[in-house]
């Protein structure tokens, strides 16, 4: 059976939309806003941060819960003993090395919404999965089918009411999912409206048996990030995450066929599809005005500090350990040598907290002699950064 590609039509809602160009405005703003708000060095530390966070919440989505604490054990290399644990641990891992590669530009230069870099995506995260995660059962079957990295399927699925497009037809819909989302005729804020709206199709597409949610989300992370809407210091899986129940409550409507001739000229709910656009470029500003929120320079350095006050109380750390630290923040970076005047001690008591801080991870370093720059370890997030993780363990 040869399906039409116009089952998947509205690709995009209509060109006048002045809520949706709105947001556009707002979102393309802020974003910039913060990209110009943070040091090189320490927004290069912060999307580290940012790497580990969006895999917790995409993970989260997912329903797989592995906690921030693990996902950092699984950087370091130490894993679980327990197979679940280790297995969702290799998964996060895998999850932080993709998106790693998408913001240090290792991956294909084509635009992300084409089938070559989905199935890219599919194949570098896939690959780095225990065979455990690569076997899944077709409720519909019972079947257990094997995901194959970077292939589409080749049997049938249903998601919920919606039945995905045949197998032998996916070609053919990722084929004007590509020409839709790349065209010269989308105007700069049509494009980060596209960025919705291929978040809804492709997973309306369903391409590959497992992993198609997670692909998606990279998907959309990587055009805002080309487009200049999206940034390596914000993620859009933890908006999604946090409102779950509204992000799937949306996507189900987007899949429903057009409610009568007011409501588009496609075959789908162009209703529907404005909706969920609307819903994740609101997602979107929320996420850049909390961690706009998060990297006020003023604020940071005042938490930081108020965190020093109390660990130099308790004894854990040094005094004039926030002194190094606000400089760290402020510079970017600093010389080892200048530990005695940034502090106003002598050589070997300033040798002593920039050691301490050192061990503590509060300040990290690429060699014995190279400049130290902040550090995020996990034990002070939730003083610097409040409402980052739900809870770090």
């Amino acid at each position: 059976m040869t399906e039409n590609t116009s089952l998947m039509e509205p690709m995009l809602p209509s060109e006048s939309n002045s809520v949706l160009d709105d947001l556009v405005f707002d979102l393309i703003t802020k974003n910039s806003a913060l990209s110009g708000r943070l040091h090189p060095i320490i927004g290069s530390e912060i999307s580290k941060l940012i790497r580990s966070m969006n895999c917790y919440y995409s993970n989260l989505i997912e329903g797989h819960n592995t906690t921030p604490r693990d996902i950092d054990r699984a950087l370091a290399g130490d894993y679980s003993s327990e197979p679940k644990k280790r297995a969702l641990q290799k998964e996060a891992e895998a999850h932080i090395t993709v998106q790693s590669m998408i913001d240090s530009g290792d991956a294909p230069s084509c635009p992300p919404a084409t089938a070559e870099y989905i199935l890219w995506l599919h194949k570098e995260f896939c690959n780095r999965l225990p065979p455990e995660l690569l076997r899944i059962e077709n409720p519909d079957t019972g079947k257990t089918v094997e995901v194959v990295p970077g292939q589409m399927r080749d049997g049938e699925v249903s998601v919920g009411r919606h039945v995905p497009p045949l197998h032998r037809n996916l070609d053919r819909f990722m084929a004007r999912f590509e020409k839709a989302y790349n065209s010269g005729m989308i105007s700069k804020h049509g494009k980060v409206i596209a960025a919705g709206a291929a978040h809804h199709r492709l997973l309306w597409i369903h391409p590959f048996y497992d992993g198609n949610g997670r692909v998606a989300r990279l998907m959309s992370y990587a055009m805002l990030l080309r487009m200049g809407a999206g940034n390596t210091v914000w993620s859009v899986a933890r908006g999604l995450a946090r409102n779950e129940t509204t992000y799937k409550q949306l996507l189900e409507p987007a899949d429903s066929p057009r409610q009568g001739d007011q409501d588009g000229r496609g075959s789908l709910s162009e209703t529907a599809l404005v909706a969920f656009c609307k819903f994740f470029l609101e997602v979107c500003i929320d996420q850049v005005d909390y961690m706009s929120s998060l990297l006020d320079t003023d604020e940071l350095s005042r938490r930081i500090r108020l965190y020093c006050k109390d660990e130099i109380a308790a004894k854990r750390l040094p005094k004039g350990s926030d002194r190094l630290l606000r400089e760290a923040l402020l510079t970017g970076e600093f010389e080892r040598g200048k530990a005695p005047e940034i502090t106003g001690y002598k050589e070997r008591q300033a040798r002593d907290v920039l050691g301490a801080l050192l061990k503590a991870g509060l300040l990290v370093s690429d060699g014995q002699r190279a400049p130290v720059r902040l550090g995020f370890p996990l034990d002070v997030l939730e003083r610097w950064f409040p409402r980052l993780y739900p809870d770090i363990d």
